[in-house]
């Protein structure tokens, strides 16, 4: 499945729809304000929340926390100690393990992959015409939820740098 994202997502308050490939929404991406650190709520189509995402305050590298609706966390991205230009973020899970994130961050062209090296998602801005948009593509299977919010993490994070 591929999904369509506005690019600053996370800008303080806002509120946006992350379309399907067929122009439905698909997710909602809830902004919260007037918190200390930038918040935000993944909801479904629904209203039900599948993510909630918050930066982690007073970290030496930067970092965002995914929780799940019940406020378990899920994930953790985070920026590597050591890293060459590329290839600047990991994804820790709770239940163990890491999702790799490769390729060209800035220009929004990389994936991320499993500990097994399989692809559960591709990022790029080649796929849409339109301005300021990205789109993540979803491997069958794989968490969408997740992954896009994985996806915004990297994008606020990018933004940051």
């Amino acid at each position: 499945m591929r999904y369509l994202v506005r690019e600053k997502l996370f800008a303080i308050g806002d509120d946006y729809w992350i379309e399907d490939d067929r122009g439905h929404k698909a997710f909602l991406v809830d902004g919260k304000v007037l918190r200390l650190r930038d918040t935000f709520e993944l909801k479904d189509a629904g209203g039900r929340v599948v993510a909630v995402v918050k930066e982690k305050a007073f970290t030496v590298r930067d970092a965002m926390k995914i929780e799940n609706a019940d406020g378990d966390v899920v994930a953790t991205v985070r920026e590597k100690l050591f890293t060459p230009f590329r290839d600047k973020y990991l994804v820790e899970l709770a239940g163990g393990g890491e999702l790799k994130i490769h390729g060209n961050l800035i220009d929004k062209d990389y994936r991320i992959e499993n500990d097994h090296g399989d692809d559960l998602a591709r990022i790029s801005r080649k796929w849409f015409r339109v301005r300021d948009t990205y789109g993540v593509e979803v491997a069958d299977g794989a968490d969408a939820g997740l992954l896009l919010a994985v996806a915004a993490c990297v994008d606020h994070l990018t933004e940051e740098d």
